[in-house]
């Protein structure tokens, strides 16, 4: 019994000289981790999407935007982000239907392929807005490429896709069934992809699980994420996850702290209406204000927590744990799973831009990829 008073005492010690907490000199609270390791130094240009294969490549894309943009695919390596799968796709100007336009997310699915969300939203699709009474029409691929030979085996365009109100954000992608899913907060709704026909269905459009809560308004150090006229910042359904299994697909809204789930068989079941749909939706339970969500092969849900510059992880027990805290950690966005057992994510400061800080850019360089042990 004494030895084991005593592991637990050693064990809260190397605990707390993992993470330490401090204030500023505003008064606001600050947190450390050693274990957060940087992996990649991005500079000024943002990165957005993550993903890693199983042989530990990792994959990064940045959305077009800012001067300092230079590729929309990279994989990182030895630190560098070099463009992928080479520079006739990341190239700046030409055929959109054989380049990139704006990389939104990348998903390496359960057969090593690197699926890549290449999404530019309509204003009225677009979780930034844009000019009222705009017309504009939104541009969306996703890409399927083999990472046993780097090429782009096929492109779907979502033909018969509502491009005014859309804004596909994320994608995860079922082998077992042949289906992709994407979230769509411009429509409040998920997207199911078929593989084979290329044709979409929308589903939960709407819903209480799909749609931002008014009440939940984003805060960092005591200030709200509001824009120059006073709006705050609000996504509907924006991260989701797909279990290893391909058994369950998790969702939920940014500005939503409850996270849900519905068995990818009745996201397969193209018989059900909405309401039946909705019917197997199931609440896991309160947990944060959440950006990216990802699924490890143990069944624990990994969500990046910003307003407490955390990541934070729901175990197959329903219980929400910490991973890691740390005051870096502005915004961490997308994630990826190394076979080498660490968490990848990018950090993309969206809350320190001048939109919403009265023109004032308070983004801190360099932009970074980061990792941490999985637990």
């Amino acid at each position: 019994m004494a030895i084991r008073k005593n592991y637990s005492k050693v064990m809260l010690i190397l605990m707390a000289l993992v993470t330490t907490a401090s204030l500023d000199s505003r008064g606001q609270q600050r947190y450390h981790s050693d274990k957060l390791i940087p992996v990649a130094d991005l500079g000024k240009r943002r990165a957005i999407g993550v993903s890693v294969s199983s042989d530990n490549r990792l994959f990064v894309s940045f959305p077009r935007q800012g001067t300092d943009y230079l590729y929309g695919l990279t994989e990182i390596v030895n630190g560098q982000p070099l463009p992928f799968p080479d520079e006739g796709w990341n190239a700046h100007d030409g055929d959109t239907a054989t380049r990139f336009v704006n990389v939104q997310d990348l998903y390496v699915d359960t057969e090593d392929n690197l699926w890549v969300l290449d999404s530019k939203p309509a204003p009225k699709g677009s979780i930034f807005g844009g000019p009222k009474g705009s017309s504009a029409a939104g541009a969306f691929k996703l890409l399927k490429i083999n990472l046993a030979s780097n090429r782009v085996e096929r492109v779907y365009t979502f033909d018969d896709l509502d491009k005014s109100t859309s804004g596909l954000n994320d994608v995860r992608v079922d082998t077992d069934k042949g289906l992709a899913y994407l979230s769509d907060p411009g429509r409040a709704a998920i997207v199911v992809l078929n593989l084979t026909s290329g044709t979409t269905r929308t589903v939960l459009k709407d819903q209480p699980f799909t749609t931002a809560d008014p009440d939940v308004i984003l805060t960092y150090d005591g200030k709200e994420m509001r824009d120059g006229n006073g709006n705050p910042f609000r996504s509907n359904v924006n991260g989701i996850a797909l279990t290893k299994d391909n058994r369950y697909f998790y969702f939920k809204p940014i500005n939503k702290l409850n996270l849900y789930r519905i068995e990818t068989r009745y996201l397969a079941d193209a018989s059900l209406t909405d309401d039946e749909l909705a019917s197997h939706v199931e609440d896991m339970g309160k947990t944060t204000v959440t950006h990216g969500l990802i699924a490890d092969k143990k069944g624990n849900i990994y969500l990046t927590s910003s307003m407490d510059y955390s990541i934070k992880y729901l175990s197959p027990d329903g219980k929400l744990h910490t991973l890691v805290q740390d005051s870096r950690l502005l915004w961490p966005d997308s994630f990826g799973i190394g076979s080498d057992g660490y968490l990848y994510f990018s950090c993309a400061q969206l809350q320190r831009d001048p939109q919403w800080n009265n023109g004032e850019n308070r983004v801190e360089y360099p932009y970074q990829i980061y990792k941490v042990k999985l637990p």
